[in-house]
């Protein structure tokens, strides 16, 4: 996930910038002093590009969304540039929280905490003999996964062959990675068809324990 999020994160940074090397002194009609004045249709449009970017890294639950909104509320004698520095205070603090992983969704924890119980499924189906279903719950829990990873980087989801294509096209993982997916997914596939002659157990506990790891490295945070 350090990809398209936090690529958007530092474009969003950089363009707050403009905005504010935008800034020009006007003449007040109302005292001697000049006011600052900055383009508000920079502003604005920045402002939602910043929404969507937090509610895609942390969910309209978390508190840098929140926070936002909060923020933007409308304040009595408050100017834009007023408006646009507090703004940036809250935007660079959801910045620095997702770089250091931090900021995780409601979602994506709850979505951890399934695969994590699943899995664990899966593991004990191993110790007890019943490697064709472990196989099975395993390779769901890799599509699934998969959907999630794809949503993050902006693919559409489909088939998983096609979105392991796919997710390695945009550079989200390397080739070596799709393999390991596709591999993963053979696995999965022989037990969902019964062609338990197309694997063995212990390839069982490696899907097992390899679809962890993948989902560790690779799911959106």
């Amino acid at each position: 996930m350090a990809n398209q999020l936090s690529q958007r994160f530092q474009e969003l940074h950089s363009q707050l910038g403009a905005v504010f090397q935008a800034v020009k002194w006007v003449q007040s009609q109302f005292s001697n002093t000049p006011d600052e004045r900055l383009d508000s249709e920079m502003l604005l449009s920045w402002r939602v590009k910043a929404r969507n970017l937090l509610v895609k890294a942390g969910g309209t639950d978390s508190e840098h969304y929140k926070q936002f909104l909060e923020t933007e509320k409308p304040a009595s004698y408050r100017s834009e540039v007023d408006l646009a520095r507090e703004l940036r205070g809250v935007f660079a603090a959801a910045m620095e929280d997702y770089e250091g992983g931090y900021m995780r969704s409601a979602r994506s924890l709850v979505q951890a905490e399934v695969f994590d119980t699943e899995l664990d499924q899966a593991r004990a189906l191993c110790s007890s003999g019943y490697h064709t279903a472990a196989a099975v719950i395993a390779r769901t829990v890799l599509e699934t996964a998969m959907r999630e990873i794809c949503t993050a980087h902006g693919i559409g989801p489909g088939k998983l062959d096609l979105m392991n294509a796919d997710l390695a096209k945009s550079g989200a993982y390397n080739k070596l990675v799709q393999k390991q997916v596709t591999w993963l997914s053979g696995v999965g596939n022989a037990a969902a068809h019964g062609k338990v002659a197309d694997y063995s157990e212990d390839d069982v506990v490696a899907m097992v324990g390899q679809t962890e790891t993948f989902l560790l490295t690779h799911l959106p945070q």
